[in-house]
């Protein structure tokens, strides 16, 4: 009687499976890929390096954001900020902001040799 109705019916029960190839499917993939592969392993190291920041006291041992290796001498507050003095050499100091210390450098790799 109807015979646009009679076919739009059969399109409706293909439409559902061609959703796997539209664009739209394929876009959302991409996200969920991107999330998985890039956004959860930054997090997990920005966790990593967040626990390291707070487990710093005297005497360890450090990486800075700049490269400079030293020993933690003295964590103060200053201006609402944590401020770390890190002895680089024997009797040289300086402060840095302690966002900007990273790592403990015997977890970090070693290069190899040629």
């Amino acid at each position: 009687m109807f015979p646009l109705q009679e076919a739009a019916a059969p399109t409706a029960a293909q439409g559902a499976g061609s959703f796997l190839a539209s664009p739209l499917f394929m876009i959302i993939l991409l996200f969920v890929i991107m999330y998985v592969f890039m956004i959860m392993p930054q997090r997990k190291q920005q966790k990593q390096i967040e626990a390291f920041r707070r487990s710093l006291q005297p005497g360890s041992k450090v990486v800075t954001s700049g490269g400079v290796y030293g020993i933690v001498k003295e964590i103060n507050m200053e201006n609402g900020k944590e401020v770390v003095t890190l002895e680089i050499a024997s009797g040289v100091r300086i402060r840095i902001d302690k966002a900007n210390v990273f790592a403990d450098p015997s977890t970090m790799p070693q290069p190899t040799k040629k």
